[in-house]
C-alpha cells in the first residue's frame, strides 16, 4: 500500500507545481507519511487519518511560518514603478493635445497632464493611463501636500 501512498504524493507534488499557492505542499507530505506509516500498519482506516491529521496540523501550524517567509510586499514593476517618482519636462505638455515628454533616469515618457507644462519643469508621476505617464508640475504638489 505504501506505494499507492507515494504516487499520491507525487501527485499532489505535481499539483502544487502547477498553482501559485502553498497548499496541496502539505497534502504531499500527509501522503509521503502515510506511505511510511503504511510499511507498519495494513489498516487503511488507520493510514486515512494519519494522512488527514498529518496533513490538517502540518497546514495549519506551518501557516504563520508560510506567511512570514512568502510575505508579499507588493513591488511596482514595468511602468508603474515610475508613479511617484520625480522626471523633467523634455518636451512641451501643450495646451492644444496636453502631450509631452518626461525624462525620468535614462528613460523617456509620453507624458499628460491637465495644464501646460513649459519644457525644463520638474514634474511628479502621479499615474499611468495605457502607456502614457499622468504628472503634474512638482511645485503644484507640494503646495497641495503643505
Amino acid at each position: 500500500m505504501w506505494q499507492v501512498w507515494l504516487i499520491i504524493s507525487g501527485v499532489f507534488f505535481i499539483m502544487e507545481i502547477m498553482t501559485v499557492g502553498f497548499l496541496v505542499f502539505w497534502f504531499a507530505i500527509g501522503a509521503l507519511i502515510t506511505a511510511i506509516v503504511s510499511l507498519f500498519t495494513n489498516n487503511l482506516i488507520i493510514q486515512t487519518a494519519v494522512f488527514v491529521i498529518t496533513s490538517t496540523l502540518l497546514l495549519f501550524l506551518t501557516k504563520p511560518f508560510v506567511k512570514k517567509i512568502s510575505r508579499s510586499d507588493k513591488f511596482q514593476t514595468n511602468a508603474y514603478s515610475i508613479i511617484g517618482k520625480t522626471g523633467i519636462v523634455t518636451k512641451e505638455i501643450s495646451d492644444v493635445n496636453n502631450i509631452g515628454q518626461i525624462r525620468i533616469g535614462s528613460e523617456t515618457w509620453t507624458a499628460k497632464s491637465s495644464s501646460n507644462i513649459s519644457k525644463g519643469t520638474e514634474v511628479r508621476v502621479i499615474k499611468i493611463d495605457g502607456v502614457k505617464a499622468i504628472v503634474e508640475p512638482l511645485h503644484e504638489i507640494e503646495t497641495v501636500l503643505k
